[in-house]
């Protein structure tokens, strides 16, 4: 008996060390926090709900990059584990796969959403843990105002919802602008909240509101409303699943006020849906897949040999994520969470495909915009909009081409330390490069 109870106590023992481990970064074969060991890193995103492009693009971006990395040895030696997980598209869910990749899988971070409403969902569940998370490009402000170890890559709608304003006013001349959005979804709104007053504040009146949810397929009685009261433009700041069908309904309608909306539109599948009628109608991006740089030709090249496709501006920004944590963790000499929190913070000057990306105290990205208008199923370019503080006529990178385009791109790169742009993305912190065309 008294032996059993030794081999019993020794047991546990070794249970109990065995899992000190693997809270400390995965044992052997996971990653661990003294700088060996693979190194794993979560991917969440929808790959089967009404938003499958995005993940699929977000999931596409990081692997290509890891792929990468691994190529050229790795990060300091240790090569890179991705483990994806499907959230459906549904908040509830992206909390339960999130909680999953740090409790079970024991990453070290975590790349996603795209969704600002499933980021807002998963995002508690990463700060809880103090497990560092980097959202591609979720854009409504909220989601890094979770907590300290929570960062996005992407610009935020108070920019993006500005710009579209801005553009509206300045380019399209419009004084009259109607607003259909999707009620239930927090990018939405948000999009809504800062255009709205930047567009007032400019001069302009909105003349129609009218919402519709995600799983609705009839927008015509919206769109009757809206036609009554003879908008400039119409702001659809949704999601391309909708946007499509929309478009179609409105040329049914005679509708001829152009559409604007934002980086929730960048989709193959936005023309599959909208085809022709979307002519005419414009969007905030992030990038063009048509800059002459060496660096985004080479990413988008290699995006086609790989996967097909041309990468959308969700690819790019998953690509960027994933370099941005890699060379977060290079400067951390390991993936100790605070101090990977730290150096992803610290993050100044980095070369990404969707422009030089700068981590502010938010914990937001400070990036120029680019406008296209849609015209013969491609994205032609417009304009770009810096944030305040930039110089103006200062491009990203490079400057996009006024051609066709899906949104773009480029390679990893090496955290370059240079200074952040001066100022915020705010609601009015948008300048007009006039020299980018």
């Amino acid at each position: 008996m008294k032996r059993t109870l030794i081999t019993l106590g020794l047991a546990t023992l070794l249970l109990g060390a065995f899992a000190c481990e693997r809270r400390d970064g995965g044992g052997p074969t996971g990653s661990t926090g003294d700088g060996s060991g693979i190194i794993k890193v979560g991917v969440y995103g929808d790959l089967s709900g009404q938003t499958s492009s995005f993940g699929e693009s977000t999931r596409d971006g990081v692997r290509m990059a890891v792929d990468e990395i691994n190529a050229a040895g790795g990060i300091n030696g240790r090569k890179v584990e991705i483990v994806v997980e499907d959230d459906q598209g549904q908040p509830q869910q992206a909390s339960t796969v999130v909680t999953k990749l740090i409790n079970q899988d024991k990453v070290v971070a975590i790349i996603g959403e795209v969704a600002s409403s499933n980021s807002l969902a998963a995002a508690p569940r990463a700060q809880e843990a103090k497990v560092p998370m980097i959202t591609p490009s979720s854009t409504n402000p909220k989601v890094t105002q979770v907590g300290d170890y929570i960062f996005r890559v992407c610009f935020t709608d108070d920019f993006q919802g500005a710009v579209a304003a801005k553009f509206a006013v300045n380019t399209l001349k419009a004084k009259r602008a109607a607003i259909l959005g999707d009620f239930n979804s927090d990018y939405s709104k948000g999009m809504t909240q800062y255009f709205e007053p930047e567009f007032t504040a400019s001069g302009g009146q909105i003349v129609a509101r009218q919402s519709y949810t995600q799983t609705d397929a009839d927008f015509k009685g919206q769109l009757t409303n809206i036609r009554a009261a003879n908008p400039d433009v119409i702001f659809v700041p949704g999601y391309y699943g909708q946007v499509g069908v929309i478009a179609k309904q409105a040329k049914e309608l005679g509708i001829t006020a152009p559409l604007l909306g934002g980086d929730g539109w960048d989709s193959p599948k936005l023309f599959e849906l909208g085809g022709t009628a979307l002519d005419g109608s414009y969007m905030v991006n992030h990038y063009s897949t048509d800059d002459p740089s060496p660096a985004v030709q080479k990413f988008v090249a290699a995006y086609k040999q790989k996967f097909g496709a041309v990468p959308d501006a969700i690819a790019a920004l998953g690509y960027d994520a994933m370099n941005v944590l890699a060379d977060a963790i290079r400067r951390a000499g390991g993936t100790d969470s605070a101090k990977l929190r730290d150096a992803i913070a610290a993050t100044k000057g980095f070369p990404g495909v969707t422009g030089s990306i700068n981590i502010n105290a938010s914990r937001d990205a400070v990036k120029p915009a680019v406008v296209f208008e849609l015209k013969d199923r491609k994205l032609v370019y417009k304009e770009t909009i810096q944030p305040s503080g930039a110089a103006t006529g200062a491009a990203p990178a490079a400057s996009p081409a006024a051609a066709g385009s899906t949104a773009g791109a480029s390679s990893p790169g090496t955290n370059a330390n240079a200074p952040a742009a001066e100022g915020g993305a705010g609601g009015s912190s948008a300048n007009t490069n006039t020299n980018a065309k």
